[in-house]
């Protein structure tokens, strides 16, 4: 059974809190193994005071939708103030870190660099060694295992809140060992420790590990939603419906100008491992296409272990922008006109689509992808 950093917490180094003031990352998605809210536990102890609450993209209660700005406010459960770091600051200020003698951070993430949570314990860690302020960040398990890794480095060019270091699409790592590695970037570290797990093996899935599937926000359903992620989330860039607003969001993927038998059947001839596809028709109750039918591709994993996503997604999204050419968008730009779907690529992944080279894309990036593995070596837990 894997214990998860706040029972090996709990159990093993209760004197990291002992009589301190704590300032608390985290929403009430995150839990321990017998699904009592992190929250609710560090707010219960009478050794230590916990003081102030922080919550990430969709806030501490994970009620806010996608991309949506959360407001600071109090926490009605515990009547603590609830900052939030998905708003005006997405990086704690030193007046949020006033009085606070520690901030722990306990943060699911989904193995997957566009995840935001890694961001905001990426801040949270520049914030305290800024002020001085000691980190402590208890680990979880990577639901998609802490093998496989997939995907470009990201290019600090396409640096972004959805790709602020040089990692892959799919990473292969722990929360707890991000940080570390994170921190390690940092010119002056913070004061960071990491509250490992026990228990946890590397080739693990979520699966195998006893833990129950707790959804990490709001659109995040299953552990093969988790798995399609590094892949599918690559179509937030274009005119294509992701399956928000659906009861499988990154499962679904369409648009009402798509022949849903007709990209199905593509999409099945090209052989990629571990997955299938099947004819899919659907109505988004919210975001792109809210109230129209959509045609399109429902993707169904058939093997865990031989599915890699960011290459399905590159292959999928290569088949729609040559077979619906005449309707194929890339969406937005930002201020500095870097198109969407290259900041969550991490590169200038729309070249290589408009000219029909995904496959390219990925063989120049597989060098790369070696150096990174013996690079984070060194911050591997387990």
């Amino acid at each position: 059974m894997v214990r998860l950093g706040i029972e090996e917490l709990l159990t093993k180094r209760v004197d990291l809190l002992h009589g301190k003031k704590v300032g608390l990352v985290t929403n009430y998605a995150v839990t321990d193994v017998c699904l009592q809210p992190v929250i609710r536990i560090l707010a219960s102890s009478t050794g230590w005071q916990l003081s102030k609450l922080f919550g990430p993209e969709h806030g501490v209660r994970i009620s806010a939708r996608e991309g949506e700005n959360v407001d600071t406010g109090v926490d009605e459960a515990t009547g603590l103030p609830a900052i939030s770091l998905y708003g005006p600051n997405k990086k704690p200020t030193p007046e949020m870190l006033e009085d606070l003698d520690v901030l722990v951070v306990d943060l699911h993430d989904i193995g997957c660099r566009y995840y935001t949570n890694m961001n905001t314990v990426a801040y949270c860690i520049e914030a305290c060694a800024e002020v001085g302020l000691p980190c402590i960040v208890l680990d979880r398990p990577n639901p998609i295992d802490g093998i496989t890794r997939e995907g470009n480095i990201l290019d600090l060019d396409f640096k972004s809140f959805v790709g602020m270091y040089a990692i892959p699409n799919r990473h292969g790592l722990t929360m707890g060992e991000l940080a570390l590695f994170m921190n390690h970037l940092l010119v002056e570290p913070c004061s960071l420790t990491v509250v490992p797990m026990t228990g946890w093996e590397r080739r693990m899935l979520l699966s195998d590990t006893g833990i129950p599937f707790v959804p990490s926000s709001p659109n995040t359903t299953g552990l093969d939603m988790c798995l399609l992620y590094p892949g599918t989330c690559l179509f937030e860039g274009v005119n294509l419906s992701v399956g928000r607003g659906t009861a499988h969001p990154f499962e679904y993927i369409g648009a009402p100008f798509v022949d849903a038998n007709q990209i199905t059947d593509w999409f099945n001839r090209q052989g990629l491992p571990g997955v299938k596809g099947r004819p899919v028709y659907f109505s988004p109750y919210y975001s792109q296409y809210k109230g129209e039918l959509c045609q399109g591709i429902a993707l169904h994993i058939t093997n865990r272990r031989t599915f890699e996503a960011v290459k399905t997604g590159l292959i999928l999204l290569q088949g729609v922008a040559e077979l619906y050419a005449d309707n194929f968008q890339f969406l937005g730009h930002d201020r500095l006109g870097r198109a969407f779907i290259d900041l969550l690529a991490g590169g200038p992944i729309s070249e290589f689509i408009q000219q029909g080279h995904v496959l390219n894309y990925l063989a120049e990036s597989a060098e790369s992808l070696e150096v990174f593995n013996q690079e984070v070596r060194q911050f591997q837990i387990y």
